[in-house]
């Protein structure tokens, strides 16, 4: 789907096409629910709430004027889905210690060549991050899903939960600070001394 085909189909939408409409949601339905997924910590839950952001999106398509992308304005909608339902069910959980930094936390990350040994040491490791951040508070976890797991900017992250940058950067490092702990806890970080963040303070 290219911009000019996504622009089309929402413009149909906001007048009521409901063709046009089921066209975004299969468009976006894998990337939707790989974020609510994560958010959430089980399938059920993420699958819920992808289901109200896209209803949320039909229902208030009028009020979309494109001042961010549609895909942005969806990622909000999931993602504050996820927060309400986490809210609802009480799952807010916490923890504190050492930092990571993007890459050692960078799931999407692949060697060209790993060997089975390495292969099953990140898988391992991915399953680890997975159990952290279920483990983290909804407004934490929020931030690094789409920061390491869908790679967004951090001007990207802000505009789709209506935060301000130093908020953005607040909350990736103390969600950074959690998780390293529990990842130190199961024995499946290093720990070493981050190397980036510095550098991240000052261009992102």
């Amino acid at each position: 789907m290219n911009a000019l085909q996504e622009r089309q189909w929402v413009e149909a939408a906001r007048r009521g096409n409901q063709e046009a409409f089921e066209h975004l949601v299969r468009a976006y339905e894998k990337r939707v629910l790989a974020l609510t997924f994560r958010m959430c910590g089980n399938p059920e839950d993420g699958a819920e709430a992808a289901q109200e952001a896209f209803l949320a999106a039909w229902q208030g398509l009028e009020s979309f004027r494109g001042e961010a992308s549609f895909s942005t304005w969806l990622y909000r909608l999931a993602s504050n889905a996820c927060v309400d339902l986490l809210r609802r069910e009480g799952r807010h959980r916490a923890a504190a210690g050492p930092s990571l930094d993007d890459e050692e936390l960078n799931l999407d990350a692949v060697d060209p060549a790993p060997t089975p040994q390495e292969a099953a040491e990140r898988a391992e490791l991915r399953r680890q991050i997975e159990s952290g951040l279920r483990e983290l508070p909804a407004e934490y976890r929020q931030v690094l899903v789409l920061r390491e797991m869908h790679q967004l900017s951090y001007e990207e992250i802000g505009q789709t939960l209506s935060l301000d940058p130093g908020t953005v950067k607040s909350r990736i490092s103390r969600g950074r600070k959690r998780l390293g702990k529990f990842l130190l806890e199961s024995g499946n970080f290093s720990g070493r001394t981050p190397s980036k963040e510095a550098e991240e303070e000052g261009c992102q």
